[in-house]
């Protein structure tokens, strides 16, 4: 172990990085949105069916966000 180099992230190029993370903040915006903003919880089990039925919700009726972002420079105002 000590005459190798340490381990470095590989396989994915910035962009694709970039996406992933994208997705995952797209998915807890609309969880926090729906789920937590008005949330009213009576407990922690109340907490947990509420997340689970959202995700079962979620995945049940889900469909690609459409980017609307086309690669070009963004314009200030």
């Amino acid at each position: 172990m000590a005459g190798r180099p340490p381990a470095l992230a590989r396989g994915l190029d910035p962009a694709a990085r970039l996406l992933g993370s994208t997705r995952s903040e797209l998915f807890f915006s609309t969880l926090a949105r729906r789920v937590f903003r008005y949330g009213n919880f009576s407990s922690r089990d109340d907490l947990i069916n509420k997340l689970e039925s959202f995700v079962i919700n979620h995945n049940t009726t889900a469909t690609p966000y459409k980017w609307t972002y086309d690669g070009s420079p963004l314009k200030t105002a």
